[in-house]
């Protein structure tokens, strides 16, 4: 027996040996691909010595030579850091996921054929200026430089990811640029959805109702604030998404909430305590790991200039020079309309017009999936642009029989010159300078915010459609390509974007809210972002005289929700407890515990409160009881509480406090007793998933931030690792907006958020701050894989200096590429 016991022993010891031995070996091959930042290289594709000096935060200053020398130098820094984040937003582009991915990613695949964006972004290479041109080849040499090295070297594949999928890493393009641009245009378009959830509403609304629950704006624009307490944002609406075809954490196509928001203010010198302009930036997309930004320093002949890139682009697209600062906001211009082409009976391969049958234009491509036959599939477009299948964005349901929907925007150019305005912008002297320069900018359609030592800007960018004043829809939902009408009739001249320049207030802000007040066909859009960010920054821009880089960073770090402050008072009038206590462990003493919570909320949204999650729970219980039973399943696809929409109910609005009788029940229900079973139903939930006691609850447990790997972020162990979780502030209506899932077991997570946050103050540039919400490096096992976002879950920020001086002593790595 102490024979078998001795040997048992001995297995299970070397088992284990064993198992840590293969712990060792797998450390040691996946850490052989973090980059050794003091290591030089000699390297064909610079024509001189170029630096790239690292900072504890490993953020790299680029010196070299020439601007190619440059773009090479940050295509090679991007690559040491992000190579398998760049190789997967090229495979996105280019309809390729299948490939690594399997069926998994294949109607993502078939719908990016369809928009045939990467055959654009190579027709487009040449529409670029020659500087553009140089930057994109030297830039896509930098990155090859890399992957040479990677190949020749042992590098480890070049990242983790690489070892679980294919290590075929193709050489990198201009193109490959330019795609990926595109790509951020579509993860920031959402007009195709809104059109056709309006479609569908109205077949089951009447016309007040539809006004009820998607809303026109009757409103004012607000981009300057003038005099103090002059202007009040007006109402605009909130269009709720349908269900996309797949949830992926792959697919790039967004949910319609989720279509893309941002923050941007601007002060000019006699606003600011200390005398310079000031500007803040905070852009809003969904959250990765690593996030989709880069943080860069390039000293080009222009000028040094610094701010956040996206990996794979050679551009800082956000930041500042010494003379310019520039942030973007999504402007929500309707740059796509959906036109149903009526298929010719007598041959499919044709579409009616107003001037007659004309041919589709069509050619195949097939898609290779992993470990299954290719699938060929059928890229067919009208004069309108591509078709779609009706299995994507719920077309099918809006589609009339004998059509096919094609879809019209402004993206799906050949002639795309967005990448030679990212660069002009860039290198711009002033604000005129950096006006200019958006002419050429096509796609997205964004707001440029802009500061120079004197003066602020705002600039609508991109091109806009040019409609027919009689468009049988306006562009609000479907129409029929047989109307003339309903086809575009070009683009509008930059002239007409929406321009402001110095206000006589002073200040210029932007929450993706209305910003110009034009009748159709010279509206901007129907579609809004916004309707309640906007009110916080204008109460606390009202709030001073001058304004300071503290007072800046104060409002992108806000997190007050004036949604809360308006709504709570209005659907709890008549529930608020003022008699005797109820009895312990019931319902009714439950719901007096949590309106006595509410009752002495101010509306902010800190993590450590457990009233924001009361709140939250009761208004998408009671916006579910509101409109469930007109809307049946399709209630399921708004998956966000519109504050507007429950506004007007609970003020009975155009008599919509209708919506709070249920019509499938016999009773007279009022809009206090549909809020009060609501909040019943909420805390319920809550009790389920929190514990029994509401003080003891917290927002921060439920809204944590997912910084979620794409690909290895549902690996069971390997999540673990890779995912990036931390419990934050902030809601949906907040200026620090944590954006909620809205779906799953958990609807509150914070998927959607200021990924990137800057404060330039021109008074003293080098005092002017940035951060990321994760880190610099793509590398789990990198210490900059995470290490910004704790600074950026508190609210901490990293300084921002063009001081080379500065760079030098703060660097901790210098790499030097040298010619052969």
């Amino acid at each position: 027996m102490l024979s078998v016991f001795r040997w048992l022993l001995r297995l299970l010891t070397g088992l284990v040996a064993l198992g840590l031995l293969c712990l060792i070996g797998v450390y040691y091959f996946l850490e052989r691909s973090i980059p050794d930042y003091t290591e030089s290289f000699s390297i064909a594709g610079v024509s001189a010595p170029v630096e790239i000096l690292r900072n504890n935060d490993n953020v790299p200053h680029i010196f070299g030579a020439t601007d190619p020398d440059v773009y090479f130098a940050l295509g090679f820094a991007h690559a040491q850091d992000r190579l398998w984040q760049m190789t997967m937003l090229r495979r996105t582009a280019q309809g390729r996921l299948s490939e690594v991915f399997g069926r998994r990613t294949l109607k993502v695949d078939e719908l990016l054929r369809r928009y045939d964006l990467y055959t654009l972004s190579l027709q487009s290479v040449e529409a670029q200026d020659d500087p553009t041109r140089a930057a994109l080849e030297a830039y896509a040499a930098g990155v090859n430089a890399w992957i040479g090295e990677i190949n020749s070297g042992a590098r480890g594949r070049g990242a983790p990811e690489f070892f679980f999928f294919s290590n075929e890493i193709a050489a990198w393009a201009p193109a490959d640029s330019i795609a990926i641009l595109k790509l951020m245009a579509l993860q920031l378009s959402g007009h195709l959805e809104a059109e056709v959830l309006r479609a569908r509403m109205s077949m089951l609304l009447s016309e007040e109702r539809l006004r009820d629950i998607l809303p026109d704006d009757p409103g004012q624009a607000v981009t300057a604030l003038p005099d103090y307490a002059q202007l009040m944002p007006g109402i605009t609406p909130s269009f709720a998404p349908l269900r996309m075809a797949t949830n992926d954490p792959l697919s790039p196509f967004p949910r319609l909430d989720l279509a893309g928001a941002s923050n941007a203010w601007a002060a000019v010198p006699e606003r600011s305590a200390a005398g310079g302009t000031l500007l803040a930036n905070d852009p809003h997309l969904g959250f990765t790991a690593p996030t989709i930004w880069y943080l860069a320093r390039l000293e080009l002949q222009s000028g040094g200039v610094i701010g956040a890139t996206i990996p794979g682009v050679p551009s800082i697209l956000i930041g500042r020079s010494a003379a310019v600062g520039w942030g973007l906001t999504s402007s929500y211009a309707d740059d796509q309309d959906l036109i149903m082409e009526k298929l010719n009976p007598a041959n499919t391969e044709e579409y009616e017009t107003a001037e007659g049958m004309k041919p589709f234009t069509t050619r195949r491509s097939i898609i290779q999936v992993k470990d299954e036959a290719p699938v060929t599939i059928t890229l067919r477009w009208s004069e309108a642009g591509p078709v779609l299948p009706g299995s994507h964005y719920d077309l099918a349901s809006v589609t009339p029989p004998g059509h096919v929907a094609a879809l019209s925007w402004t993206a799906l150019s050949g002639a795309d010159t967005t990448m030679t305005a990212a660069l002009r912008v860039m290198q711009a002297r002033s604000v005129d300078d950096a006006i200019e320069a958006g002419r050429l900018f096509v796609a997205p359609a964004q707001n440029l915010m802009l500061a120079d030592n004197s003066g602020i800007a705002l600039q609508v960018i991109g091109q806009l459609p040019k409609r027919d004043p009689a468009h049988p829809t306006q562009g609000r939902m479907p129409a029929l390509g047989t109307h003339a009408a309903a086809r575009w009739q070009g683009t509008l001249p930059y002239e007409s974007n929406p321009r402001v320049v110095n206000p006589t207030s002073g200040i210029l802000g932007n929450t993706n809210n209305k910003t110009v007040d034009r009748p159709f066909p010279d509206h901007l859009s129907f579609l809004w972002g916004d309707t309640q960010r906007i009110q916080r920054w204008l109460a606390l821009m009202q709030t001073r005289e001058v304004h300071t880089r503290e007072s800046f960073i104060e409002a992108q770090l806000d997190t007050v929700s004036p949604t809360a402050r308006a709504i709570l008072p209005l659907i709890g009038a008549d529930l608020w407890f003022t008699g005797e206590a109820a009895a312990d462990n019931t319902p009714e003493r439950l719901r007096q515990r949590a309106l006595t919570l509410l009752a002495e909320w101010n509306g902010e949204m800190n993590e450590h409160l457990p009233e924001p999650l009361i709140y939250m729970a009761w208004l998408r219980a009671l916006n579910d009881r509101l409109i469930r039973d007109e809307l049946g399943p399709l209630a399921d696809s708004i998956t966000h509480p519109d504050p507007v929409f429950i506004d007007r109910v609970f003020r009975n609005t155009g008599g919509a406090g209708v919506w709070c009788d249920v019509i499938q029940s016999a009773a007279v229900e009022t809009c206090a007793d549909l809020a009060r079973i609501a909040l019943d139903e909420a805390l319920i939930t809550l009790t389920a998933t929190y514990g029994p006691n509401p003080e003891s609850w917290r927002w921060g447990q439920a809204h944590e931030a997912t910084h979620d790997h794409p690909v290895m972020g549902e690996v069971p162990f390997l999540k673990w690792f890779v995912n990036i979780r931390q419990s934050t502030s902030g809601g949906d209506h907040t200026l620090m907006r944590g954006r909620t899932k809205g779906t799953g077991p958990n609807p509150y997570l914070n998927v959607h958020g200021a990924g990137y946050r800057g404060v330039y103050d021109f008074a003293d540039p080098d005092s002017s701050v940035f951060v990321i919400s994760t880190g610099q490096s793509g590398h789990p096992l990198s210490r900059h894989y995470d290490d910004l976002g704790e600074r950026w879950r508190r609210g901490d920020y990293v300084p921002m200096s063009l001081d080379p001086e500065l760079a030098r002593a703060a660097a901790v790595g210098s790499t030097m590429l040298t010619p052969p």
